[in-house]
């Protein structure tokens, strides 16, 4: 009778253990996908200031739009290190005034066809590109780590080891949630 309730015992020690790391596991690959973003947010905030510098001979009378982009940037700049919410309302106001940006570009052909301006351009492209793609990693770790958390029996581990949930970087402008238009018209 002893050795049943050791052998007990021992099995949900071990199942306890097993549990526990693998919510440390899940953990730091939520950190890692996290600073996997931020590497991207920093390429992102180091080429807008170039960037910037290439359009200001163009856009001579484009000054807000310009110090728009530079006030958003530094802002997203501030923020980061910071919550995932308030790195992503201030990501999502420096895309905004990124997008009004290349729509006053619209306006310049000579800015279009320089080379320098369109490296710069390419390059924030591929950038935001590498951005969409690690949010995206990040929210599906995230995902994995609340399940785990907040699943039987695990859940009993995390709430034990004070594992709190993970916080999903979301849209929070609706405008970005709209369809676009198209119109040929």
């Amino acid at each position: 009778m002893v050795y049943i309730i050791i052998g007990v015992v021992v099995v949900l020690i071990g199942l306890f253990v097993l549990a526990y790391n693998g919510l440390v596991r899940l953990r730091n690959q939520m950190k890692n996908s996290w600073s996997q973003i931020d590497v991207q947010l920093k390429r992102r905030h180091d080429l807008i200031p170039n960037l910037v510098e290439t359009a200001k001979g163009y856009m001579t009378h484009e000054r807000e739009t310009l110090e728009s982009v530079t006030n958003a940037r530094n802002l997203a700049h501030q923020t980061s290190g910071g919550g995932v919410a308030e790195q992503a309302k201030s990501e999502q106001a420096l895309s905004g005034a990124l997008s009004r940006f290349f729509a006053v570009v619209e306006r310049y052909p000579d800015l279009k066809a320089n080379q320098n301006f369109l490296a710069l351009q390419e390059e924030l492209t591929s950038t935001e590109n590498k951005i969409s793609f690690a949010r995206q990693y990040y929210n599906d770790t995230v995902l994995n780590y609340n399940n785990k958390t907040q699943a039987i029996p695990t859940n009993i581990v995390a709430s034990i080891g004070k594992f709190k949930s993970g916080e999903f970087f979301e849209l929070e402008a609706p405008a970005e949630r709209e369809v676009p238009k198209v119109s040929f018209s």
